[in-house]
């Protein structure tokens, strides 16, 4: 298989798992019932008074009054899922966001170490073709020179 091809094949597989990433990170299905709603909410809000537990799976009164908070707003129909969590983390602080905001600083911090890799391994592919395209070179004059020199010395001991 010719290089051309490989790189083709190569371009054609990275833009193919690209768009797949691209629907599966955009798709929303959304919940079906209102508990189901109730319950997806909940699992992206953090307990205010547990360490590190969703209030979906906490017991603790505070999750259980959000809970119930949630519950109502739903039923009421006047609010967005994320205007609800809005609506939480603004009584609580940002702390109760279990899934960061896409948007600021989070973001970046969040981006930021996806886009390192990414450079690393862009960098280090592109050391590879180089290191590979100079293992083919042929040597330049100075090289002969100090080879044949070397050569001589042997030669002569």
């Amino acid at each position: 298989m010719s290089t051309s091809v490989r790189r083709v094949s190569w371009l054609v597989m990275l833009v193919a798992s690209a768009a797949l990433l691209t629907v599966g990170v955009l798709r929303e299905t959304g919940p079906l019932t209102q508990q189901d709603r109730i319950d997806a909410i909940a699992q992206r809000l953090a307990c205010p008074t547990c360490s590190g537990e969703s209030i979906y799976v906490s017991r603790a009164s505070a999750a259980e009054s959000l809970r119930a908070e949630i519950a109502r707003q739903v039923a009421a129909g006047q609010r967005t899922d994320d205007e609800i969590i809005a609506y939480v983390e603004a009584r609580f602080g940002g702390q109760v966001l279990l899934v960061p905001r896409a948007t600021g600083l989070d973001a970046v911090v969040w981006a930021l170490p996806v886009a390192v890799f990414v450079g690393a391994m862009a960098a280090l592919g592109a050391a590879f073709l180089r290191w590979r395209r100079r293992e083919g070179a042929a040597p330049s004059a100075d090289d002969r020179a100090i080879v044949a020199e070397a050569l001589d010395e042997e030669s002569q001991k």
